[in-house]
C-alpha cells in the first residue's frame, strides 16, 4: 500500500512540475511579445516625431518663399520706378537736343544775312560740341536703359518662377515636373519612401500615381518631405487587384481629389516582409 502512495504521490509531483514548466514558457513568451509591442510602439512615435518636424520644416520654408516673393516684387516696383525715371530723363534729352537742334538752324539762317562769320563761328562751334556732348549722353542713357531692361526682364522671371512654386505649394500639388520612383516599400505600415524631395517638387498632402507601363497602378498621398527623400501613404483601395508595388516603380503628380478607378474586388495588401526593401540604383 505505501508503494502505491509514493507512486500515486510521484505522478502528482511529475503533472505538477509538468504544469509548472509550460506555465513558466507561457509566461516568457508573453513578457517576450510584451516588449515586442513596446519596441514597435516606440518606433512609431519616432515615426510620428520625424512626420511633425518635416511639416514644420515644410512650413518654414513655405514662408520662406512668400517672403522672398514679396521681396522681389518690391524690388520689381523699385526697379519700374527707376526705369520710368531714366525714360523721362531721356526724353529730356532728347527734347534739349531738338532745341538746340532748332537753335543751330536758325543760326545758320541768320548766318546767310550776316557778313561776320569769324564772329559767329566760335559760337557755332560751341554749340556743336554741346550737341555733340547731348547725343553721348542720349547714347549713354539709352545703354543703361537697356540694361536696366534686361535685369528687370530677369527679375519678372524669377517672380514669376517663385509665384507658380508658391501656388502649387499652396494648393497642396506637386511641381508637373516631377518623376521619381519608389525607393522602399513598407507594406505592414501602408506607406512608402521616394528617391526625390522637396528640390526637385515633391510637396507635402499631395497626391501622386505610381506608374506601370504608362498605366496607373496604385495612387500615393505624400505625408513628409526633406530635400531628397519624402515618405507617402499608400490610398486604401487604390492598388489594382493582383498588383503588388514594387521598388522602382515611376511616380508622377496625380490630380488633385481624383478618386481611385473602380474595381470588382478590393485590392489586396502588398505581402508584408521582414526588411523594406533596397534603393533602386536607376536615377531619377
Amino acid at each position: 500500500m505505501a508503494n502505491v502512495f509514493g507512486i500515486l504521490s510521484a505522478i502528482v509531483l511529475a503533472i505538477a512540475a509538468f504544469v509548472a514548466v509550460k506555465n513558466k514558457e507561457a509566461y516568457q513568451t508573453e513578457i517576450s511579445e510584451r516588449q515586442t509591442s513596446e519596441r514597435n510602439l516606440k518606433t512609431s512615435q519616432e515615426r510620428l516625431k520625424t512626420a511633425q518636424e518635416t511639416l514644420a520644416s515644410t512650413k518654414t520654408t513655405r514662408a520662406e518663399t512668400e517672403a522672398e516673393v514679396a521681396t522681389l516684387t518690391t524690388q520689381k516696383a523699385d526697379q519700374e520706378k527707376v526705369n520710368n525715371d531714366l525714360k523721362s530723363s531721356i526724353e529730356t534729352k532728347r527734347s534739349e537736343t531738338e532745341s538746340n537742334k532748332s537753335k543751330l538752324d536758325d543760326i545758320r539762317q541768320k548766318l546767310a544775312s550776316v557778313g561776320d562769320i569769324e564772329e559767329l563761328a566760335g559760337k557755332i562751334k560751341q554749340m556743336g560740341t554741346e550737341i555733340e556732348e547731348l547725343r553721348q549722353s542720349v547714347t549713354s542713357n539709352e545703354a543703361k536703359l537697356a540694361n536696366l531692361t534686361s535685369e528687370n526682364q530677369q527679375v519678372e522671371a524669377r517672380i514669376s518662377g517663385l509665384n507658380q512654386e508658391s501656388t502649387y505649394i499652396s494648393r497642396s500639388e506637386s511641381f508637373p515636373t516631377l518623376k521619381t520612383r519608389i525607393s522602399a516599400i513598407y507594406p505592414t505600415w501602408g506607406f512608402v519612401t521616394l528617391a526625390a524631395g522637396n528640390t526637385s517638387g515633391v510637396v507635402t498632402s499631395s497626391p501622386l500615381n505610381v506608374v506601370r507601363d504608362g498605366e496607373v497602378i496604385a495612387k500615393l498621398l505624400v505625408t513628409a518631405v526633406e530635400a531628397n527623400t519624402a515618405s507617402a501613404s499608400i490610398v486604401p483601395d487604390s492598388v489594382g487587384q493582383d498588383v503588388v508595388l514594387m521598388v522602382g516603380d515611376q511616380v508622377v503628380p496625380g490630380e488633385k481629389g481624383a478618386k481611385a478607378a473602380p474595381k470588382e474586388e478590393a485590392a489586396p495588401a502588398p505581402a508584408p516582409a521582414p526588411e523594406p526593401a533596397a534603393a533602386p540604383t536607376a536615377s531619377n
